[in-house]
């Protein structure tokens, strides 16, 4: 009997590890860049169709054709640092199509901050941040939208908004980014939207009884642990 217990024992398995943490959503972080700054009369428009700040000074910025990304980069908050270690914090708003990679074209105030605007152009290095928004995410609507057509920007986002899609009955449908940052998508009926929003982060929230013109969401993507 003491064998066949000893045999027992003997051939029970070890008990299984526990699995793995689950890994982050968000993505790692981008490398610091570094490149020129010089500087340019924004509005704080841009490329990017945002509105226009009601707050001054005016820290925007507009990035190189390639660091813009095909308006991906629009909404991305940047510390920028000077050639006297200054630092800023911007955030990126137009495409610089004369920029080369690494470079931004700063508003007059921020370049302002760090160095005389007779300076013109400014050794700088600068790397993306989370941007410290008050309140949820909002979504305004381009004028013209209807049932048949509708365009939709996302609004007051911590990290870049990498996709946006609507709830169907047939699922969720994904909408198409144009280069003016929002998305288009045709036939979504008159609403209220159930919309899904995905950030640069790999981050989602979702939103419901979206209407147009404006709309405020309901809560704002969190912060990258």
């Amino acid at each position: 009997m003491r064998r066949l217990l000893l045999l027992a024992f003997a051939c029970k398995s070890e008990p299984e590890p526990p699995p793995p943490p689950r890994p982050s959503p968000c993505r790692t972080p981008e490398p610091v860049q570094t490149g020129e700054a010089t500087h340019y009369a924004a509005d704080g428009t841009g490329k990017c169709s945002f509105a226009k700040p009601a707050t001054t000074p005016l820290l925007v910025a507009a990035a190189s054709h390639a660091d813009y990304a095909s308006v991906a980069s629009c909404g991305t908050c940047v510390v920028v640092v000077g050639p006297d270690e200054a630092e800023i914090l911007v955030r990126v708003v137009d495409r610089c199509p004369a920029c080369k990679p690494g470079d931004l074209d700063l508003s007059h105030d921020a370049f302002e901050l760090l160095a005389p605007l007779a300076k013109g152009r400014i050794p700088i290095r600068w790397l993306p941040v989370p941007c410290d928004v008050d309140g949820t995410l909002a979504y305004h609507f381009k004028p013209g939208s209807n049932a048949q057509w509708a365009a939709i920007q996302v609004r007051n986002h911590r990290y870049p908004i990498a996709a946006l899609a609507v709830q169907t009955k047939g699922g969720l449908v994904p909408l198409e980014r144009t280069d003016y940052n929002f998305f288009v998508g045709k036939a979504l009926g008159p609403g209220p939207y159930t919309l899904r929003v995905t950030d640069a982060r790999g981050q989602t929230h979702v939103d419901t009884g979206v209407i147009g013109p404006d709309h405020t969401g309901s809560a704002q993507l969190p912060w990258c642990p």
